[in-house]
């Protein structure tokens, strides 16, 4: 019987929204609808695919250049009430949570590294499906936007991982210019927000096509 292969990464960390949540072309269209409410410019959809992972205000004004500082409070404002009325929309994609099971299984520390809002993120942890699943995580709002390295230095710090043994998965260039800065590989999935030829010059160390290619790769190679 073959030994069991060593562990390659002790502690992973997700990206959320286009990696784990399907929620990518929602996100678009409720930054769009929320730049029009101010008067601003619609954002075309690759602008505002564009920034979706970095933090919420970092995100509303590189889509809408146009819409001036000030009015960034309420910017802000219609883009949570378009996203509200949208929560029950939103779901985890196909596979994730079997995967996330059998990362569980084999002891990796499982972290979410998210451009989300600290109670966005903690409204959707709270369901039964993912409860106790991840053992930490953080938010822009509480750390960095993204591809600032706090968020993943911050959770190398809670679990005394080194750089080398922690390793980023993201949808955008967001994630794995993120990683890079921290000194982590990472892995890009080509199904979220960003075109998957954009990661090459980030040199993540695979791209899935889907999370059972994610899953596929992690399982043989993490």
């Amino acid at each position: 019987m073959p030994l069991p292969r060593a562990r390659q990464f002790d502690l992973i960390a997700f990206d959320w929204d286009g990696t784990l949540f399907d929620s990518t072309k929602i996100i678009v269209r409720c930054i769009q609808s929320a730049v029009v409410d101010v008067g601003g410019r619609m954002p075309t959809d690759k602008a505002a695919s564009y920034v979706i992972g970095m933090g919420l205000m970092q995100a509303l004004a590189h889509a809408a250049p146009d819409v001036p500082k000030e009015k960034y409070p309420e910017l802000g404002a219609r883009y949570r009430f378009h996203y509200a009325s949208h929560q029950n929309d939103l779901s985890l994609f196909d596979g994730v949570l079997p995967l996330l099971g059998d990362l569980k299984a084999r002891h990796h520390w499982l972290a979410v590294a998210t451009g989300k809002s600290r109670r966005g993120l903690d409204d959707v942890l709270q369901t039964v499906q993912l409860k106790g699943v991840f053992d930490g995580s953080r938010t822009a709002d509480e750390t960095a936007g993204k591809p600032h390295p706090l968020m993943l230095q911050e959770l190398m710090r809670e679990f005394g991982a080194e750089p080398r043994r922690t390793l980023m998965i993201g949808d955008t260039t967001h994630d794995l210019q993120m990683a890079l800065n921290a000194g982590c590989p990472a892995v890009g999935v080509s199904y979220g927000a960003h075109e998957p030829g954009e990661f090459e010059s980030l040199r993540p160390l695979f791209v899935a096509h889907s999370v059972g290619g994610l899953r596929d790769w992690l399982l043989e190679n993490a």
